[in-house]
C-alpha cells in the first residue's frame, strides 16, 4: 500500500467520526466502478462491433485506448492529487469518468466511442490514484488493516461480477439500447459519488509533492501510439511502409525519453521514470515480467471473447458464465499464494504460476482443436481453472517481489512504474491481436468458414500466450529468492510516520491500480 504523508494530523477525522466510513464507501465504489468498467467491456465487444459496424481494428482501440490513456496518466494523476488535493482531483476524476461514460453510451459511431473511451481512461487516471491516498489520510494506522481487507473483497467481487454484469446488461437489451447500458450504468453511481464525495471526503495534500513531468508523459504516449497504431491498422492496410517507419521511430522516441528523464532527474529530482531503479537487477527483471505479462493478458482476454461469441456463436451471457470458474480460481489462488505459499517457498511460487498458467493455455489449445465448434462451457472449465490458478499465484505476490530490493526512498516511484508498464503492456497486447489472431485468418471468409477460422486463430493466439508464460518463467530467475522479505516500509507495512522522501503518489497508484488490473 501507499503510505504517503498527508496533511497535518488535525485534517484527519477523529476515530469516532462516522463520516470517514461514508468516505470509504464512496472511494471504494469509485474503484469498483473503474474495475468493473475494465472487465465489463470485453464481453460486449462483439455486440458493439455488430451494432456499430466497427472494424476489428476499431474494437481493439475501444479497449486499448482506455488502457493507454490510463497508463499514461497514472503517475501524473497521483502527483496532481499531491499538489492540488486528493479530494479535489478525485472529484474531478469521478465527474469526468461519469461524463465519459455517458459519451460512450451515447456514441453514434465507432470513432466517437473510441474517443470517449480514451477520455474515460484519462479520467480514471485522475480518480483511481487518489483512492488509497484518501484512505490513508482518513483512517489511523490501526484501522487500515480492516480497510484494506474490505478493499480486497471489493476487488474480488469486481473480478467476478464485471463480466457477468456486462453479459446480463447486453443480453437484456434494456429499453432497446443493446450494449449501451454497460456504460450508462455508471451515471447514477458517478453522480452519487460526486455529490456524496464533496460532502464526506476530507481534503488532504502532500506538503512536498513531486513536480509534474508532462513532457515525459507526452513522450511515453507518443512512443506507444507510434508502436500500437501501425500494429492495429497494418493488416487492414496491407502493412504499408509508413507503419514500419513508425514502429522503428517509436524506439527513437524511447531513446529521447531516456535522455530527457536523465536531465530532469538531475535538474529537479522529479522525473516520470526514475532511471536509477533499473540498476537494481530484480526491479529491472520485474518490470520486464510486468510488461510481458500485461501483453499476454491483453492478447488473451480479447481473443477469448471473440472466439466464444464470434467464432462459436455464443450469447454474451453464455460467454460471461463460462468465465466464472476462471475468476474464482484467480481470487482463490491469489489469497493462498500470499498467505501460505510465498512466505514458505518464495520466488518458486511465481515461477510455478507461470508454468501452471502455460499448462492451462496448452490444455485450452488442445481442447479447442479436439472439440472444434462443438465445445461446451463445461469442457472449458478445466483449462480455465488451471489458467486461473496460475495467474493467481503470480498477480498477488509479484509486486512485492519486484520491490523487495528497491531502496526505501525510491519505493513510491518504483510502485507507480510497475503498474504503469503493466497497463502499457496490456495496450500493446491489444494491438498485437491484429498480428497473432486476425493475422491467422484469411481476409475473405465464406460464412461456413468463419467459425473454423476463429478456432484456428484462437489456437494460434494462445500459442503466443503460452510462449509469453515461458519467457516470464525464465525472467523470474532474476527476482529475489524470497520476495516476501522486502525492505522496511515496502508493501504491506505501516510506518508510523513516513519520511519526507517517501511522499510520492505513485506508491498509492501501484497498489490501487494493481488491484484493478
Amino acid at each position: 500500500m501507499s503510505f504517503t504523508e498527508t496533511s497535518p494530523p488535525p485534517a484527519r477525522p477523529a476515530a469516532g467520526d462516522r463520516r470517514r466510513w461514508f468516505a470509504l464507501a464512496i472511494v471504494m465504489t469509485a474503484a469498483f466502478m473503474d474495475l468493473v468498467d475494465v472487465t465489463i467491456v470485453n464481453i460486449a465487444i462483439p455486440s458493439i462491433r455488430r451494432d456499430e459496424g466497427a472494424s476489428f481494428s476499431q474494437i481493439q482501440w475501444i479497449t486499448a485506448g482506455y488502457a493507454l490513456a490510463f497508463a499514461a496518466g497514472l503517475i501524473t494523476g497521483g502527483r496532481l492529487g499531491d499538489i492540488h488535493g486528493r479530494k479535489r482531483v478525485f472529484l474531478v476524476g469521478i465527474g469526468g469518468f461519469t461524463v465519459a461514460s455517458a459519451l460512450c453510451g451515447l456514441a453514434v459511431n465507432p470513432e466517437m466511442l473510441i474517443a470517449a473511451r480514451v477520455l474515460q481512461g484519462a479520467m480514471a487516471a485522475l480518480m483511481v490514484p487518489q483512492v488509497l491516498s484518501i484512505v490513508h489520510a482518513t483512517f489511523p494506522a490501526h484501522e487500515r488493516g480492516k480497510v484494506f481487507g474490505l478493499f480486497g473483497a471489493i476487488v474480488g467481487l469486481g473480478a467476478v461480477s464485471g463480466p457477468l454484469l456486462g453479459a446480463l446488461l447486453t443480453e437484456w437489451n434494456l429499453f432497446g439500447l443493446e450494449w449501451r447500458p454497460i456504460f450508462l450504468i455508471n451515471l447514477p453511481v458517478g453522480i452519487a459519488g460526486l455529490i456524496l464525495g464533496s460532502r464526506f471526503i476530507t481534503e488532504s495534500k502532500a506538503p512536498r509533492a513531486l513536480k509534474l513531468d508532462l513532457v515525459g508523459v507526452a513522450l511515453v504516449t507518443l512512443g506507444l501510439l507510434m508502436l500500437i497504431y501501425p500494429l492495429t491498422r497494418g493488416r487492414e492496410l496491407g502493412w504499408p511502409l509508413w507503419g514500419y517507419v513508425s514502429m522503428a521511430g517509436a524506439f527513437a522516441v524511447l531513446a529521447v525519453l531516456v535522455a530527457y528523464e536523465r536531465r530532469k532527474s538531475a535538474r529537479d529530482g522529479s522525473p516520470l521514470v526514475e532511471l536509477s531503479l533499473f540498476k537494481v537487477k530484480s526491479f529491472a527483471a520485474g518490470i520486464a515480467v510486468q510488461t510481458v505479462f500485461g501483453v499476454g493478458l491483453g492478447v488473451f482476454f480479447l481473443v477469448w471473447t471473440l472466439y466464444m461469441q464470434e467464432g462459436l456463436g455464443w450469447s454474451p451471457l453464455r460467454a460471461g458464465l463460462t468465465g466464472v470458474p476462471f475468476s474464482i480460481a484467480v481470487s482463490t489462488a491469489a489469497g493462498v499464494s500470499v498467505q501460505k505459499l510465498v512466505p514458505r517457498f518464495g520466488r518458486k511460487v511465481l515461477q510455478a504460476g507461470a508454468l501452471v498458467m502455460a499448462a492451462g493455455v496448452l490444455l485450452y489449445i488442445w481442447e479447442a482443436g479436439r472439440y472444434g465448434l462443438g465445445i461446451e462451457p463445461w469442457q472449458m472449465a478445466l483449462p480455465l481453472v488451471v489458467m486461473g490458478i496460475g495467474m493467481g499465484l503470480i498477480v498477488a505476490p509479484l509486486t512485492d517481489a519486484v520491490l523487495s530490493e528497491v531502496p526505501r526512498e525510491h519505493a513510491g516511484a518504483a510502485s507507480g512504474l510497475i503498474n504503469t508498464v503493466q497497463q502499457m503492456g496490456n495496450a500493446l497486447g491489444l494491438g498485437l491481436v491484429s498480428v497473432v489472431f486476425f493475422g491467422a485468418m484469411s481476409d475473405h471468409l465464406t460464412p461456413d468458414r468463419v467459425g473454423p477460422a476463429f478456432v484456428d486463430a484462437f489456437q494460434n493466439a494462445l500459442g503466443w500466450v503460452a510462449a509469453v508464460m515461458g519467457v516470464i518463467f525464465l525472467v523470474m530467475f532474476a527476482l529475489p529468492g524470497r520476495p516476501a522479505q522486502h525492505v522496511e516500509g515496502a508493501e504491506g507495512e505501516v510506518p508510523a510516520e513516513p519520511r519526507a522522501e517517501e511522499r510520492t503518489e505513485p506508491r498509492t497508484e501501484e497498489k490501487e491500480t494493481s488491484l484493478v488490473s
